[in-house]
């Protein structure tokens, strides 16, 4: 009995790209199909950093206000390594998600009740702290450890459940006494 192939993976990891996975939709029609192809692309070209990031800043450029593209530069700088590229973006996430929530610009001053911050399904709302924690994290990483201490003391405030993991995060910093930028 001859066995069926297995099926390929479309995707990064495999190399295997074509047309159809460019074309598809993930935000639900809210990002501009050219945007987000865009984004498609810059996932091909992931080996490529010139021409990934170049994708990635067209996102950006086609819907600035949209958080996809500042997602995937993050994201993008984030896994290479390049964590000081990585902090701009990180903030910029938390200022759209901020303002698109009527949060202060400021998150020092955000408080509990601003936001459905307890309601896990609250997509925009649980965004914001993982914004927040992606910059506390990076902060520490970068050798602002008091910056990101307090990102990270900012997070539990507004997370008392600590679904995201801050204090895991906080102690395991604190236990260790390294800064990485030394």
């Amino acid at each position: 009995m001859e066995k069926a192939p297995l099926p390929v993976e479309i995707g990064w990891m495999t190399g295997v790209w074509d047309e159809n996975w460019l074309e598809r939709r993930y935000y639900g029609g809210s990002l501009p199909p050219e945007a987000e192809r865009e984004l498609h692309l810059a996932a091909r070209a992931y080996q490529e950093d010139a021409r990934a990031e170049d994708h990635l800043r067209r996102a950006i450029d086609l819907a600035p206000a949209h958080l996809a593209g500042y997602i995937g530069l993050y994201k993008f700088h984030f896994y290479k390594g390049r964590l000081a590229e990585a902090l701009p973006y990180a903030c910029r996430c938390l200022e759209l998600a901020g303002a698109d929530l009527g949060l202060p610009s400021d998150w020092h001053l955000v408080t509990p009740d601003a936001a459905p911050f307890g309601n896990y399904e609250a997509g925009l709302a649980r965004f914001y702290l993982f914004a927040l924690k992606a910059y506390g994290y990076v902060q520490m990483r970068l050798g602002n450890a008091e910056e990101g201490t307090v990102a990270m003391r900012k997070l539990l405030e507004l997370d008392p459940s600590d679904k995201l993991g801050a204090a895991a995060l906080l102690v395991v910093w604190e236990r260790s006494g390294v800064d990485d930028a030394e």
